[in-house]
């Protein structure tokens, strides 16, 4: 415990999804107050710190390309007793996010690692989603290549409600593969929620890609897969909707 207390701490920030009024006042503390911030794109976190007039702090760029240096300049800050925050482009970082290598090397280190909760995409969605989810299954991104078809066979099996996320470009893939795994599914989608076109729509795979087909879809996906006999109030008969509206302060 000593040790911990010499070093310095890890802050693991959630940052809004779009609408930039859903930071925490908590979030807001915790960048002005550390010296350095690791961020996934140092160009949005500029416009995130820019907005709410944080100035003067040092942007150390963190992604799945340069995780190994970027770990070791951040266990090096913490070493020296010096604070940290941890952001994503948007949500909370290390689901679906980087973020696991940066927590795992600061609790070996050891330095405390501090959450500052807030927007997450999986739980937005799910509070507004009107399928069973007494339990369910976070499978994020699926992999694009090897291991895709055994994964969606073991979701398949274990008869759970499935939270996925995707990207426009492979929404209609995903759809195809649903329909074929989860024969009957009631699926349920959140798009760009927060922003501008967010949109909520709820039906089977066959009915949501045909509701997507022809369409520039933006922004990231939440895809959730409800199989079909699992145990629901209210009917389980067809059914959708869809808002679209423009969000106050966004990223994008």
């Amino acid at each position: 415990m000593d040790d911990i207390a010499e070093t310095g701490t890890l802050y693991i920030v959630a940052t809004p999804l779009g609408n930039l009024k859903d930071i925490t006042l908590r979030a807001i503390e915790t960048l002005k107050s550390v010296d350095t911030i690791a961020c996934e794109d140092t160009r949005r976190a500029s416009i995130l710190l820019r907005h709410f007039d944080i100035a003067g702090k040092k942007l150390l760029s963190y992604h799945s390309f340069n995780e190994s240096r970027a770990v070791r300049s951040v266990m090096n800050l913490l070493a020296e007793g010096s604070d940290v925050a941890l952001v994503t482009d948007a949500g909370t970082p290390a689901i679906s996010d980087p973020g696991y290598a940066m927590v795992r090397a600061a609790s070996e280190l050891p330095a405390r690692v501090i959450p500052v909760p807030g927007a997450c995409a999986a739980t937005a969605a799910l509070s507004a989603c009107p399928l069973p989810l007494h339990n369910f299954y976070f499978a994020g991104f699926l992999p694009h290549k090897k291991g895709r078809k055994s994964k969606l066979e073991f979701l398949a099996s274990i008869h759970s409600t499935v939270v996925f996320y995707e990207s426009p470009g492979r929404i209609g893939r995903l759809l195809r593969e649903v329909d074929d795994h989860f024969p009957g599914a009631e699926v349920f989608i959140a798009r760009e929620i927060t922003k501008i076109h967010e949109e909520y729509v709820r039906g089977t795979a066959p009915d949501l890609l045909e509701h997507f087909s022809g369409k520039t879809a933006r922004g990231e996906f939440v895809v959730v897969v409800c199989p079909a006999g699992k145990k629901q109030s209210g009917s389980p008969s067809k059914s959708g909707f869809g808002i679209e509206r423009e969000s106050v302060g966004s990223l994008q």
